[in-house]
């Protein structure tokens, strides 16, 4: 049996961007370069990995299993050829993270950006998406999350945490008012988040002399799957909103939104890079671990 690698990682670029032809911008290849290079795999295999249709490509069960096995063993190229090099700094290869979409551009971008210009020979896949993606399953190397963590199969390293506000505009406080306190919440107009399914319920600190947690039901009359979205609606004055200070400090530092709530504080959320648990970790994701922690280290930029 004859067969390329190339040919292989071509495979697993359709696998994960879903189509030829964004396989073909993702290796700086032509969509029939990727094409040939897929039928010469089923050929030296002697299956069909693919079934193409006017709907896009879909993985045969022969291709899904292929799939899994391929991408492991290709991992286990790169840390081989990564672990052998005599330039023990030196790190190249393909870097697959995932992370939530505001957070990715308003935050994570840049701190990537300046670990990708000490290390050019790395790549980096970045996939920004608010949906709690299978880390494993979608072949990534680590993601970032922002979250009341409970139990995980995953490796969590603490980076920083993510205190949140409720918060509107003061064009809507002057209409509506303020909430009296977190229970008079239920009152206002709120602007809710899609992709949790806990996002129509607000929670707080416990109120003074109690340790019980407040969850407050909202009346979400607008909702979005996008914090940035939402921060605009409030600014828009269309009501009160729960966001991270990520998203919102630069929005409360020049007034175009104000605290709704000054006296109670909602439960933070903590900012996570996680990993798969197995027995090797390349030296790029640790690295690149290692980078985004000592970023964080100090107090986040929004909380400054």
């Amino acid at each position: 049996m004859r067969f390329r690698l190339n040919d292989i990682e071509a495979f697993i670029t359709v696998m994960e961007a879903g189509s030829f032809s964004a396989a073909g911008l993702r290796m700086n290849l032509s969509k029939s370069v990727i094409s040939k290079r897929i039928g010469d795999l089923e050929r030296a295999l002697g299956a069909q990995l693919l079934s193409r249709s006017t709907r896009g490509v879909h993985a045969t069960d022969s291709g899904q299993e292929f799939y899994l096995r391929a991408r492991d063993l290709m991992q286990q190229l790169d840390d081989a050829v990564e672990s052998t090099m005599e330039n023990k700094t030196r790190l190249c290869g393909q870097l697959k993270i995932s992370a939530p979409m505001s957070f990715g551009t308003m935050h994570l971008g840049p701190i990537l950006f300046e670990f990708l210009s000490r290390h050019p020979e790395l790549e980096l896949s970045l996939h920004l998406d608010d949906r709690k993606t299978d880390i494993e399953a979608s072949g990534f190397d680590l993601a970032i999350r922002i979250t009341q963590m409970k139990d995980s199969t995953l490796i969590a390293r603490h980076l920083t945490a993510s205190r949140r506000v409720v918060c509107c505009s003061p064009g809507y406080a002057a209409r509506h008012g303020l909430p009296d306190c977190v229970e008079d919440i239920v009152n206002h107009r709120c602007i809710g988040y899609s992709n949790v399914y806990s996002g129509q319920l607000w929670q707080f600190e416990p109120a003074a002399g109690s340790e019980r947690t407040r969850s407050i039901p909202v009346k979400a009359g607008f909702v979005f799957n996008n914090g940035e979205s939402m921060r605009d609606a409030a600014i828009a004055g269309l009501g009160l909103t729960l966001l991270p200070r990520f998203i919102v400090a630069d929005a409360l530092r020049d007034g175009r939104l104000i605290n709704a709530t000054p006296n109670d504080e909602p439960t933070a959320d903590t900012i996570y890079a996680m990993y798969p648990q197995q027995r090797y970790h390349p030296r790029k994701v640790r690295a690149v671990i290692d980078h985004l922690a000592a970023s964080f280290a100090q107090t986040p930029a929004w909380e400054r």
